[in-house]
């Protein structure tokens, strides 16, 4: 594809778009040239991903262009003017958070930490947060003062939203690898965060450490020699001989490391998926009721990051991450809690009884503005249900028998599923 016009020859630095995504409250960005040099090797990936069925029934995966080329292979297929994409990552390491894979009460599920977000109102009360809206206002406020300094330009805004993926962008822009697990993995935050897209028709702005970059490095196909875009330093892998999320995902879905299949994921099984779960895989799903954490709490570069986290400081890297990414030092300590994301306590260890006692309108009172509202009323309970039937407990029973004759088949076929595994496991 033949690249457009630069935007009047104006060019975009990577130093100065850092300290926007920055200044909005980001807690790390990283700046990358479209196409990128590894842009062919990441699309052969991603369209071999989806072609083999285990991107399940996320159909918005599948979209294709009037090319027929998958949508989300690169940036350019569905945004043919984009240059540059700066890409914003925003914490949610929170200190002494408990772990999945530690929780031991068989009365309580697991709700992923990412969707425990909440930030206070005028009251100062907690109300639900929901990180693509946080962090959409804060990409929106990037955008703006872009465009005050650069004037006009093409640009789009993404949080988990739009046609681009979002880890090969974040590798590319030098904020991680992507680990086993498939996550990005930042070298000192490590996986807990969530990635903002802001694509922009602006070229990236050659620094020294670009221009002194060997011709051919980082040159993506069909670049002519000594014409380089800004590349930042990527990080290499550093999962070394690690296997610990292969072993310890519960129904398999790491069978190829670096491959998730969604169609075994629990967090697809629990959030994306409708309807009935398969009862081979009911039981590995354990008492997760919305998303997973296991690949990554079991994870030492998550255990790394969990041990360098503040509650008290400004949201800053230290000062060789900086240096590593290329960028001068920044004053401050360990990333601090974003006050906009911090975590609800009725959602860290939620009592099954609780989130039974739910109906639709409680479920909505409690779940507006949440990601957890994804899942939907059905698919929460649906959830619950095979989380009662692996608690082993008894007393869940009669709401389990109650669930048997719903009017949602999702929920019929997992309590019913529950209820046996319970009456097997108790005596008569």
């Amino acid at each position: 594809m033949d690249a457009p016009a630069a935007e009047g020859g104006r060019t975009l630095a990577r130093d100065a778009a850092r300290e926007v995504a920055l200044a909005a409250g980001f807690t790390e960005a990283g700046l990358v040239a479209i196409p990128y040099a590894a842009e062919e090797r990441d699309a052969g990936r991603f369209a071999a991903w989806v072609g083999s069925g285990r991107a399940g029934t996320m159909q918005y995966l599948k979209r294709t262009g009037e090319d027929g080329r998958l949508t989300r292979e690169r940036v350019r297929v569905p945004f043919p003017w984009a240059r540059s994409a700066l890409v914003c990552f925003a914490s949610y390491l929170y200190p002494d958070a408990p772990l999945s894979t530690e929780t031991r009460d068989p009365q309580s599920g697991w709700i992923a930490r990412y969707a425990w977000t909440s930030r206070a109102d005028a009251k100062d009360e907690r109300r639900p947060s929901d990180y693509h809206k946080v962090l959409l206002k804060r990409l929106r406020d990037v955008e703006a003062r872009l465009h005050a300094e650069w004037g006009e330009f093409e640009s789009r805004c993404y949080v988990d939203t739009g046609p681009v993926v979002e880890r090969a962008l974040a590798v590319a822009a030098g904020l991680g690898w992507a680990g086993k697990n498939t996550c990005l993995i930042h070298p000192e935050l490590g996986s807990w965060g969530f990635l903002a897209v802001l694509l922009t028709s602006l070229d990236v702005k050659k620094g020294a450490r670009e221009q002194a970059t060997p011709a051919g490095t980082n040159r993506p196909p069909g670049t002519p020699a000594g014409s380089e875009p800004a590349a930042p330093m990527l990080v290499a892998d550093r999962c070394g001989t690690c296997r610990r999320c292969i072993e310890a995902c519960p129904t398999h879905a790491l069978d190829v490391p670096y491959q998730m299949d969604a169609t075994r994921c629990i967090s697809y099984l629990t959030i994306e998926h409708k309807g009935p779960i398969s009862e081979e895989l009911m039981t590995g799903i354990g008492r997760q009721v919305f998303g997973c954490d296991i690949c990554q709490d079991v994870c030492p570069w998550n255990r790394k990051a969990q041990g360098g986290m503040t509650t008290a400081c400004s949201p800053t890297l230290s000062a060789n991450s900086a240096e590593r990414m290329g960028h001068p030092p920044q004053q401050g300590g360990p990333i601090a809690v974003d006050p906009e994301l911090e975590p609800r306590t009725e959602l860290i260890h939620p009592a099954l009884d609780w989130l039974a006692a739910l109906d639709e309108k409680s479920f909505e009172r409690e779940f507006n503005g949440s990601p957890v509202r994804r899942a939907g009323f059905w698919g929460l309970r649906r959830n619950v249900a095979i989380a009662m039937g692996n608690s082993g407990l008894a007393q869940f029973a009669a709401k389990l028998e109650e669930w048997t004759v719903a009017g949602d088949e999702g929920l019929r076929a997992a309590a019913r599923w529950a209820l046996c595994r319970l009456r097997n496991q108790t005596p008569a």
